[in-house]
């Protein structure tokens, strides 16, 4: 059944945000398989924009991962060239760093955990909790299928990786409260939930 036709939320900005997208992951693949790390970012898009984003959010989702994973500081002054300030304000503050290298990850994740407690803009926190929510359901697949094995990709093991993920959804609780994001974080909160079930031997 064909969808409802309305007005485009989404312009040619967002279909150059893709190509762009592309081209900047086009070499990465997701921790430890074979799959195109943009699929991630496709997900995590979708996620956004069923949960109410406009264009600059959808492309802030699209692009949450550059400054981390694809240059850092100059990587972000060019998403503020092409796709303005907002896109940037956004992309920035879902970025746990823009160094090259990256400083140690306990240090990265205990400064983005205190970083999103004193967030108050609701687009960062959409971006941020559309992106633990798909990391949450792949991590929640492959937990099942291929148990311990899964948390040898983390960079803090099992136990690093199951502190994060519980911490951002006591953070992001707290701090959502005043937004409309309900829904999100309450998927997000059940996913993690059932991930600390399987990695404590009590999920299937």
């Amino acid at each position: 059944m064909p969808s409802e036709t309305t007005e485009p939320r989404l312009s040619e900005r967002f279909d150059q945000a893709l190509a762009f997208t592309s081209r900047l992951h086009r070499r990465q693949l997701r921790k430890g398989t074979s799959v195109p790390y943009v699929s991630h970012l496709l997900a995590v898009a979708g996620i956004a924009l069923e949960h109410g984003a406009d264009e600059d959010t959808a492309i802030a989702a699209l692009l949450h991962d550059a400054v981390e994973d694809q240059g850092g500081a100059e990587t972000l002054e060019r998403i503020r060239v092409g796709f303005g300030e907002r896109v940037a304000e956004i992309v920035a503050a879902c970025s746990d760093t823009d160094r090259v290298p990256k400083p140690p990850w306990r240090q990265r994740k205990e400064a983005y955990l205190a970083h999103l407690a004193a967030e108050r803009d609701r687009d960062v926190l959409l971006v941020s909790a559309s992106d633990k929510l798909h990391n949450a359901r792949t991590i929640l697949v492959d937990a099942r299928a291929l148990g311990d094995r899964t948390w040898t990709r983390f960079a803090g093991g099992k136990d690093g990786a199951l502190w994060y993920y519980q911490s951002f959804v006591e953070t992001i609780r707290d701090n959502a409260a005043a937004h409309p994001l309900a829904a999100l974080v309450d998927e997000l909160e059940r996913v993690v939930g059932d991930i600390v079930a399987v990695a404590d031997g009590d999920g299937a």
